[in-house]
């Protein structure tokens, strides 16, 4: 095809890569299987401990001189980076579209969400703020700022194959950090594609080999990551397992992680919604990506009076769903990433049945011309009781659960009674009912919307969510400080020693 060839992609690629010199690795091969046809992309090796070691030494020298230069300088190649997506944006959308499966509008959606972090890093090389405070002791001035950390891990997941390691990598570059990035072994192609143009971008401006560091395997590399002293920072997203896991190697280093885990995501439709525009935000929300978004809609909370007419609405909406190829245009849901997602699919399809499910809409896998890979499913919506089991878990693929309230409290109330935090949305034209959502004893989630579905955000806000989701953040607003370390200064410009609370110490 042509954007591998675009994208400099030959059948074999090595697992290890610092900068823009590729190490040699004896690591398992990893063959990357598209799921939109079933066939094989190309290979790459996974990272043998050998070559992960040649990277983390390489890392740490670069950081020494990266560190160095100033921000704007750095912020300057980040803008380059930019750039060069922007010149390859279609080539990459097509491979994040083929190697993950998801609409190719969607894919293009992913390239540009890295432009956007580009330019949002390079205004921030020039913002990287510290605050002043007055001192209690008399000719003394205090000040914080802050410092990179050194090596920051990068551990992302097969949904968002390259934009999230972009909102880590933006920020993490310009403070003054180096990145080593271990990709989903799901999409690793798409890995080694960002890696051969941020090498293009870095070699031209001479930045410090091992700076952006690229290492291919599976869950042994992420240990090797996990329990690293020289790594101080991991910007880990997956499963809400996964990052309990690495959270207690971290932790158990007394290092730092920022986590980025499941989404159990709800709309509340109330009494008060337009319908017709909430109705675009739940099929979207639960369709999009195949249901395989952290972000993706898993529940409707539905007003009573409304119910019987929304449900009615959204039935025939589904009717209406192209399922195949994404790269066409026209199809709106692609496969699921493989065929182990597709069981979890219709084991979450039989767990609900047998909780007393009612599926309104029928799923199942789709066989026949076009969908010889095993992976497509129907989307489907199942009319439950909030309290099943299985809707406290988070499904990556397109069922929807749907349920009914009487009172807002009781519709927050469901919504927060899950383990996950991450995205949570309103449908209303009501003042008060929007407030209260928005309120500290509203929604429990770290991102809150008002007439907007729950999939989706923009770079500009801080990304992320509360309990099982992991608490941490990236992108944009001060996202950015996860990634440095503060450091609080206090100078004495006066001919005396004077000590804080009053203290007296004569000598």
């Amino acid at each position: 095809m042509e954007f591998l060839q675009h994208l400099s992609l030959q059948k074999d690629n090595e697992g290890s890569a610092t900068g823009s010199k590729t190490i040699n690795s004896k690591g398992a091969i990893i063959n990357s299987y598209s799921p939109v046809d079933g066939k094989l992309i190309g290979s790459v090796s996974s990272s043998d401990k050998e070559a992960y070691e040649k990277v983390i030494t390489t890392a740490q020298t670069a950081f020494l001189e990266w560190r160095k230069w100033p921000a704007p300088k750095r912020g300057e190649v980040v803008r380059q980076l930019g750039d060069a997506l922007r010149a390859d944006k279609q080539a990459l959308g097509q491979l994040v579209s083929y190697e993950m499966g998801k609409s190719i509008q969607e894919g293009l959606g992913e390239v540009q969400e890295m432009i956007d972090i580009c330019d949002f890093a390079v205004g921030l090389s020039r913002q990287l703020y510290g605050l002043t405070m007055h001192s209690e002791r008399p000719s003394h001035r205090m000040y914080e700022q802050w410092h990179p950390m050194g090596i920051v891990g990068i551990i992302s997941a097969f949904n968002f194959p390259v934009a999230v390691w972009s909102w880590n990598a933006a920020l993490a570059w310009v403070c003054g950090n180096v990145t080593v990035w271990k990709p989903s072994e799901k999409t690793p192609l798409c890995g080694n594609a960002v890696q051969n143009i941020v090498a293009k971008v870095f070699a031209a401006n001479n930045v410090p080999e091992g700076v952006n560091n690229l290492i291919q395997g599976g869950r042994e590399v992420g240990e090797w990551i996990s329990n690293d002293s020289r790594i101080p920072l991991v910007s880990a997203t997956g499963s809400t397992r996964m990052g309990k896991e690495l959270n207690k190697a971290v932790a158990g280093r007394l290092g730092k992680t920022i986590l980025e885990l499941g989404g159990n995501n709800a709309i509340i439709i109330t009494e008060n919604a337009d319908l017709d525009m909430s109705l675009i935000g739940a099929v979207f929300g639960a369709v999009g990506t195949a249901g395989q978004r952290c972000t993706s809609t898993r529940r409707l909370i539905i007003h009573e009076n409304v119910y019987d007419s929304f449900v009615t609405k959204l039935t025939k909406a589904y009717q209406q769903i192209k399922i195949g190829d994404p790269l066409d245009s026209k199809n709106h849901m692609g496969p699921l990433i493989d065929k182990e997602a597709v069981n979890l699919y219709l084991q979450s399809i039989a767990s609900c049945i047998k909780e007393g499910g009612k599926f309104l809409v029928e799923g199942g896998v789709i066989n026949g011309t076009g969908f010889e890979s095993g992976c497509y499913v129907k989307p489907c919506i199942a009319e439950v009781n909030p309290a099943y089991t299985i809707v406290q878990h988070e499904t990556f693929a397109p069922i929807l659960y749907v349920m009914k309230y009487k009172t807002i409290e009781e519709a927050i109330e469901i919504q927060n009674n899950v383990p996950q935090g991450l995205s949570s949305a309103i449908m209303t034209l009501n003042m008060r009912e929007s407030e209260l959502f928005l309120s500290a004893w509203g929604s429990d989630c770290g991102i809150a919307n008002v007439n907007i579905g729950t999939s989706g955000a923009e770079i500009g806000g801080a990304f992320g969510g509360e309990k099982e989701t992991g608490g941490g953040r990236e992108s944009g607003s001060d996202a950015w400080k996860a990634y440095m370390r503060r450091q609080t200064n206090t100078i004495n410009w006066s001919n005396q020693l004077p000590l804080a609370q009053g203290i007296q110490f004569d000598l």
